[in-house]
């Protein structure tokens, strides 16, 4: 008995040196954890505050009223199909209706405008709309931007239709949340969510027209394009257009046309016609690196002037060969697609304030755009606008127009801006009009025979069958 009670009083002498040593020991980390947070330089792995923001995200409302108001697109072609020899030399045979391709469409009025893309539409002798309660509608184009790849079409419905109102484009921050709606693989209205990656996205630099691309990483597919990026609200911010991709499907990156842009190019086309573009005057260079280092610049962003345009609102307004652009009126210019998207919601005669760096000095100067006039060329595919007096001189010519891009994709590999067009078929051009009246009676098979002068002066003439 002595005994028992002996191992027992040990056991517990042990049981409380073992608790108090624990106490001990824990007081001793609580009192180090509490001094480390006090005093070390950086932050707690724990962050204790208030949330940026609220991570119960509710799509179902944006989700419903956008699927209502987005259309499915039919491109349908009518075509001629012989039935014997005779038939193809003859010009007989049987009509048929062919599906080309499909995509999809935003309707952006109760009264039936939709806008969707230039490429869903382009060579259609019909389109066919259906709507997401399966009513079927034929539509007419009102007009086309192919540079932006917008088009507005129309249909005739019985009564009102849903529609999705526009929202600010620029107010769009990268990480928020959006929606992306279309017709992928010719299903009905699908939703797939996903935030803005990037914003003034432009993928590809090389092929002579500058985009300015919302990207997101909301699934878009083939079928997709035409169809609406939405925010959390439901509002329209976007047209899908494009996905980058090796396999033509989805890998992650799909991109937009902001809805600003969008918006200011389906009242142009209302309001006149066609497209009003307004310019500032530049050529515009974009800042990296390699180039900052090459001409000795402090900064790696910003749009390098290469060269201002005579008679333009830049050349007005006192902006210089080398002047660095780093803002219109309140938005930051980083690179040239922050340029490029921000005037393509600009019209001519607008005026913007330019912020822009000489020397190291910062300038504030107003700008009053310059409406861009083009035409193009469809044989061989050549965009040209009318040449000031200055650059005919420094060209050595008195008459010419001049080639701002090339819209065909074998001459898209050359450099071909800045060239200028001295004659037509040996017919002498000096305006855009000279130059639609020397092409309007060709037949698409006839060759044309184009004058070129460079600007060292090498003087070509080329046939193009």
């Amino acid at each position: 008995m002595k005994k028992f009670a002996s191992l027992l009083f040990v056991a517990i002498l042990g049981g409380g040196i073992t608790l108090g040593a624990y106490k001990l020991l824990e007081d001793n980390i609580q009192n180090d954890v509490n001094s480390v947070t006090t005093t070390s330089k950086f932050s707690p792995v724990t962050y204790n505050g208030t949330p940026l923001t609220s991570t119960n995200a509710d799509f179902t409302e944006a989700a419903d009223r956008t699927v209502h108001a987005v259309v499915h697109v039919k491109n349908v072609q009518i075509s001629r199909q012989p039935r014997s020899l005779q038939d193809l030399f003859y010009g007989g045979g049987e009509m048929k209706k062919g599906l080309v391709g499909a995509g999809s469409g935003v309707i952006i009025s109760a009264d039936g405008y939709i806008v969707t893309n230039n490429h869903v539409i382009d060579g259609a002798t019909e389109l066919e709309v259906s709507l997401n309660d399966n009513r079927t509608y034929k539509a007419e184009v009102i007009g086309v931007d192919p540079k932006a790849d917008i088009a507005l079409i129309k249909i005739d419905a019985d009564g009102e239709l849903p529609y999705l109102p526009f929202g600010n484009s620029d107010n769009v921050r990268i990480g928020e949340w959006a929606l992306a709606v279309g017709n992928p693989f010719n299903l009905t209205s699908t939703v797939t969510a996903g935030i803005i990656s990037a914003k003034a996205r432009d993928f590809n630099q090389q092929d002579g027209n500058p985009q300015s691309f919302l990207q997101t990483d909301a699934a878009i597919n083939p079928g997709n394009s035409g169809g609406a990026l939405v925010n959390i609200n439901g509002e329209l911010i976007g047209i899908n257009t494009a996905i980058t991709s090796q396999t033509g499907s989805y890998v992650g990156y799909a991109f937009a046309v902001p809805s600003n842009n969008a918006r200011k190019i389906v009242e142009d086309i209302l309001e006149y016609g066609d497209v009003q573009r307004g310019i500032l005057g530049i050529k515009p260079i974009g800042i990296n690196a390699n180039f900052a280092n090459q001409y000795d610049l402090k900064t790696s962003e910003g749009v390098y002037v290469g060269a201002v345009d005579p008679d333009t609102g830049a050349a007005e307004s006192g902006l210089q060969e080398g002047d660095i652009i780093i803002k219109v009126d309140n938005t930051k210019i980083s690179k040239t697609s922050d340029l490029t998207g921000y005037l393509g919601a600009k019209r001519p005669d607008d005026v913007v304030e330019v912020s822009y760096t000489r020397d190291g000095e910062l300038f504030t100067t107003s700008v009053k755009l310059t409406k861009y006039v083009t035409y193009v060329i469809q044989k061989p595919g050549l965009e040209i606008r009318e040449a000031s007096t200055e650059l005919l001189k420094e060209y050595g010519v008195k008459n010419g127009v001049v080639i701002t891009q090339a819209t065909n994709e074998q001459l898209k590999r050359y450099d071909l801006s800045g060239i200028v067009i001295t004659a037509i078929d040996d017919k002498v051009v000096k305006t855009i009009d000279d130059v639609k009246r020397a092409v309007s009676n060709k037949a698409p098979n006839e060759a044309i025979s184009i004058s070129f002068v460079s600007k060292g002066g090498e003087r070509k003439q080329i046939i193009f069958q």
